[in-house]
C-alpha cells in the first residue's frame, strides 16, 4: 500500500488553555501513513496560543495577524497543508471537542481509496451540553443540507473531517462565515465520494465562539446555504422562483379573463390585469436571469477545474 503524508490542521482563536490537550491527544502513528505533521492556524489570537503550540512540539504555524473567521482560516490551512506535501488533510478543532484516536478511523477509507472526504458525525442526541433547541436545529439544518447537496450527512456542521489531496484541490470556499455547509454542497456538486463515521466527543471545555446567539447562527447559516446553493444550482433556483411568479401571474390573468367574460367587461378588475402583467414579466425576466447565471456557473466550473490543475502542477514542481 502506498505510504501517505497526513497533515492535521488545527484552527485556533485564543486556545492557549485547550490547545495542549488537543495536541497531546493526536495520534503519532497510523498504519498506511508514513508521516504525520501538525499545522496550527492562528486566527489573530490575543492570548499565548502560538506559545502553547511551540511548547507542545508544533513546528508549522500559519499566523494570521487579524481575526479573519473560520472559513478563511480553513482555506488558509488547506493551502498550507497542500504546500507541506499533504496527501490527506484532517481538520481538528482546537477546543478538544473531538477525540484524537478517531483520526485513525477518519482517514482509513481515504487511505484505501474508497472516499474523497470522510466526515466525523457526532451523536447529537447524546451530547449533554447541547440544549434541546440546539439539537433540534442541528438535525433540521442537516436535513436541509442533505436535500440541497444530495449527500446523506447526519451532522452537517461538524468540523471533524478528512480530505484527500484531490478533494482539497477541488474545494474553493467562498463563504466568510463557515466552511462546513459550503464544502458539503460543493462536494455533492463536484461528484466527490463522501463517507461518514460516527465519533465520540469529549466534555465541553468552553462555549462556542462561532456565533453570539441562536437566531444569529440560524440567520447566517440560512443566508450561507441560499447563497452557496444558488451559486452551484442557479438555473434550478431562478427557474423555481421565476416559474412561481409566472404561474401566479397567469392565474391572476385568468381571473381577469373570467370576470371579463362573465361581466361583459373589465370594470373593477383592471388591477388584476396590471398585476398579472407585472408578475408575468417579472417571472419571465427571473427565468432569463437563471439561464444567464447557469452559463456563468458553467464558466466558474471550468475556471475551478483550471485552478485545481494549476495548483497541482505548482505542488508537483515544488517536490
Amino acid at each position: 500500500m502506498e505510504k501517505m503524508k497526513l497533515v492535521i490542521q488545527v484552527p485556533c482563536y485564543n486556545e492557549e488553555n485547550t490547545l495542549p490537550g488537543t495536541l497531546k491527544d493526536l495520534p503519532s502513528a497510523i498504519d498506511g501513513i508514513s508521516e504525520i505533521e501538525v499545522l496550527v492556524i492562528n486566527d489573530g489570537s490575543t492570548d499565548n496560543t502560538i506559545g502553547a503550540a511551540w511548547d507542545n512540539g508544533v513546528k508549522r504555524i500559519v499566523d494570521l495577524k487579524k481575526r479573519r473567521g473560520l472559513a478563511v482560516v480553513f482555506s488558509a490551512g488547506i493551502d498550507a497543508a497542500l504546500n507541506m506535501g499533504a496527501d490527506i488533510i484532517v481538520n481538528m478543532d482546537a477546543d478538544n471537542q473531538y477525540k484524537g484516536e478517531d483520526i485513525t478511523r477518519l482517514v482509513r477509507t481515504i487511505i484505501e481509496k474508497r472516499a474523497d472526504i470522510v466526515i466525523g458525525n457526532r451523536n447529537i442526541e447524546n451530547i449533554p451540553h447541547f440544549s434541546f433547541l440546539k439539537k433540534k436545529l442541528q438535525r433540521a439544518g442537516s436535513r436541509i443540507v442533505r436535500h440541497l447537496s444530495g449527500l446523506d450527512i447526519p451532522d452537517a456542521t461538524t468540523g471533524f473531517r478528512a480530505y484527500s489531496k484531490e478533494a482539497a484541490l477541488k474545494l474553493n470556499v467562498i463563504s466568510e462565515f463557515t466552511y462546513t455547509l459550503e464544502t458539503i454542497i460543493a462536494a455533492g456538486s463536484k461528484g466527490l465520494a463522501v463517507e461518514n463515521i460516527e465519533v465520540e466527543t469529549n466534555p465541553e471545555r468552553r462555549k462556542s465562539r462561532l456565533f453570539r446567539s441562536v437566531p444569529e447562527y440560524m440567520a447566517r447559516s440560512m443566508a450561507t446555504l441560499i447563497r452557496i446553493y444558488t451559486m452551484y444550482k442557479p438555473l434550478k433556483v431562478f427557474s423555481v422562483l421565476g416559474g412561481t411568479l409566472f404561474t401566479v401571474g397567469f392565474l391572476v390573468g385568468l381571473r381577469f379573463v373570467y370576470f371579463f367574460v362573465i361581466n361583459k367587461g373589465a370594470a373593477g378588475h383592471v388591477q388584476s390585469l396590471i398585476l398579472s402583467a407585472v408578475l408575468l414579466l417579472l417571472g419571465f425576466q427571473i427565468m432569463l436571469l437563471g439561464m444567464l447565471s447557469d452559463l456563468i456557473a458553467a464558466n466558474r466550473r471550468l475556471a475551478e477545474d483550471s485552478l485545481s490543475r494549476i495548483k497541482k502542477l505548482e505542488l508537483d514542481n515544488t517536490k
